[in-house]
C-alpha cells in the first residue's frame, strides 16, 4: 500500500485529494488530509464581511463536508516534516509515514514581522481583513465611524490576492457615498509597489480609476513601524502617514513547519519547480496553491489552474514518467471596483493583464480590464462555483492554461486577437509581486 499524505484541507489541499482519490486505486493507495481546522472559510467572502454584504454562515463549511469519502481527514498541528524517514510529525507525537507528500499549507498574515503592528491591532483603530475575525470585527468598527483619516496600507508583497487591498478601497469609496459620509472620508492608499499594481497596462487603469474616486496613492511605501498610540505609518524613508482608522495587509507567511523542515524560503514558501510544482529539494514532495513559491500569484485561481495539470503530473510522476502538463502562472481576478461593478484581468507568468474580452473573443461575456455589472455577477456567482465544482473536483468549463483569445495587445494596432502568440505581450512577472485573483 503506497501513502499519499496531503498537509493542509484548504482550497488547494481540498482540490488536490478531491481529484487524486478517484484516479488512485483503493487497495493500491491510502489518501491522508492533515488541518488543523474543523473548518473550511470561503475566503473571497473576507472582502465582503466589513461592509455587510454577505452574511458569515455564506464563507464557512465543515471540512468533513467538503472532502470526498475514501480520504482519510487526521486533525492536528503539524511540527515539522523527516524527509529522511519520510514521515510527517504531529504536535503531540503522532506520526504519519507517507511515499508522496503534498504541502497545500497556504499563507497567512504575521503582524508581528512589523514593529508596533501586532501591538496596534490589539487598539480600535487598526484592523485587517485577511482573517475570518479581523472582517468581522472590521465590520463592527465600520458599522459605527463617522469618518476622518482611512488608509488602506499593504505592508509587503506577495500577499494572498494582491488585488484585495484595492478592491477594499473602491468598495469603502461605494459604502461611505451609499451611506452619505463620502465627504467626511479621506481615503488613502499606500502600497509598497511604484503604482497602483505590478504591471504597466493594468496599473495604468487602476491608478486611474483611484483618481476618478480621490482615493490618494501613496506608491514606494515600505513600512518601518506603525504607531498606535501618535496613529502614524513609517517608512523606510522617513515619510509619515497619519490615520483615524487603518485598515493594514500585515506581512504574509508560509507555515513555520516548511522552515523547521528545511523545505522554504526566507517567508516559509516551499521551494519549487515553477512547472511542475515539484520541491527542487525532495522528488518525493510537490507543493500546491498559496504555500509554493512560484511566481506567480497566491490566489485560488491559480491553485485551480494548478490542480489541473498536476492531477495529471502526479500520476506520471509516481509511474516514473515524464511531467508534461507544465503550469504557465495561468491566473484570473474579479476586481470589485464598486457600485455592482468589477473589472476582470487574465494573465500568466509571461504575459500581463490586458484588455479584450474573456473567455471568448469579441463575445466574451467577460470584459477585460473594464467595468461591468457581468463582471461583478460573475465574482458572486464564483461563491457558489467554489463550493460545487472546484472543491469537490469538478473541471471548471475554461482552459488551464492561458489563452491570448480576445486580449488586445497596446500598439499593435490589432484588434482582439485569437492565436496571437503569449510571447507577443511577453512582460515577465517580477518574483512574489504577481497580482491575483480574487478567489483564495
Amino acid at each position: 500500500m503506497r501513502r499519499l499524505v496531503v498537509l493542509g484541507a484548504g482550497t488547494a489541499g481540498t482540490m488536490v485529494v478531491n481529484r487524486l482519490r478517484p484516479r488512485l486505486p483503493r487497495h493500491e493507495w491510502q489518501v491522508t488530509v492533515v488541518e488543523q481546522s474543523d473548518t473550511l472559510h470561503y475566503q473571497p467572502g473576507y472582502l465582503f464581511l466589513p461592509f455587510g454584504s454577505i452574511r458569515p454562515k455564506d464563507v464557512t463549511k465543515p471540512v468533513r463536508a467538503t472532502v470526498r469519502p475514501g480520504v482519510d481527514l487526521v486533525h492536528g498541528t503539524i511540527d515539522r516534516v523527516d524527509r529522511d524517514r519520510r514521515t510527517v510529525l504531529l504536535e503531540g507525537g503522532r506520526e504519519l509515514p507517507y511515499d508522496y507528500l503534498v504541502v497545500a499549507t497556504g499563507t497567512s498574515p504575521r503582524p508581528a514581522e512589523t514593529p508596533g503592528l501586532e501591538e496596534a491591532l490589539a487598539g480600535g483603530d487598526v484592523h485587517e481583513f485577511f482573517t475570518y475575525s479581523g472582517a468581522l470585527r472590521l465590520a463592527a468598527r465600520l458599522a459605527d465611524w463617522r469618518g476622518g483619516r482611512l488608509v488602506v496600507h499593504v505592508a509587503e508583497m506577495p500577499i494572498k490576492c494582491p488585488v484585495a487591498p484595492l478592491e477594499f478601497a473602491f468598495l469603502a469609496d461605494a459604502f461611505f457615498r451609499e451611506h452619505g459620509l463620502r465627504d467626511d472620508v479621506d481615503l488613502t492608499y499606500a502600497t509598497p509597489l511604484p503604482g497602483a499594481f505590478t504591471k504597466p497596462v493594468s496599473a495604468e487603469r487602476l491608478g486611474a480609476m483611484l483618481t476618478e474616486r480621490r482615493i490618494a496613492l501613496e506608491p514606494d511605501f515600505v513600512v518601518e513601524s506603525v504607531d498606535g498610540e501618535a496613529h502614524v505609518l513609517r517608512s523606510f524613508d522617513d515619510r509619515e502617514i497619519p490615520y483615524d482608522l487603518l485598515v493594514t495587509i500585515p506581512v504574509n507567511m508560509g507555515a513555520d513547519f516548511v522552515a523547521r523542515s528545511g523545505l522554504g524560503d526566507e517567508l516559509n514558501y516551499v521551494r519549487v519547480d515553477k512547472q511542475t510544482l515539484l520541491s527542487v529539494d525532495d522528488d518525493r514532495i510537490f507543493a500546491v496553491g498559496d504555500a509554493a513559491n512560484t511566481p506567480a500569484s497566491k490566489a485560488g485561481s491559480v491553485a485551480h489552474f494548478q490542480v489541473d495539470g498536476f492531477t495529471e503530473n502526479f500520476l506520471a510522476h509516481v509511474e516514473g514518467r515524464p511531467m508534461t502538463d507544465l503550469f504557465d502562472g495561468h491566473a484570473n481576478c474579479f476586481i470589485e471596483s464598486g457600485a455592482g461593478k468589477a473589472l476582470l484581468i487574465d494573465f500568466n507568468y509571461e504575459t500581463e493583464p490586458l484588455p479584450g474580452t474573456y473567455p471568448l473573443p469579441k463575445v466574451g461575456p467577460m470584459r477585460l480590464l473594464r467595468e461591468s455589472r457581468g463582471n461583478h455577477l460573475g465574482k458572486l456567482a464564483f461563491r457558489h462555483l467554489y463550493w460545487h465544482v472546484l472543491l469537490p473536483g469538478r473541471r471548471m468549463p475554461v482552459p488551464a492554461h492561458m489563452s491570448m483569445a480576445g486580449k488586445e495587445v497596446p500598439g499593435s494596432g490589432a484588434s482582439p486577437v485569437g492565436t496571437t502568440p503569449v510571447a507577443a505581450a511577453a512582460t515577465p512577472t517580477p518574483v512574489g509581486i504577481a497580482p491575483s485573483f480574487g478567489e483564495d
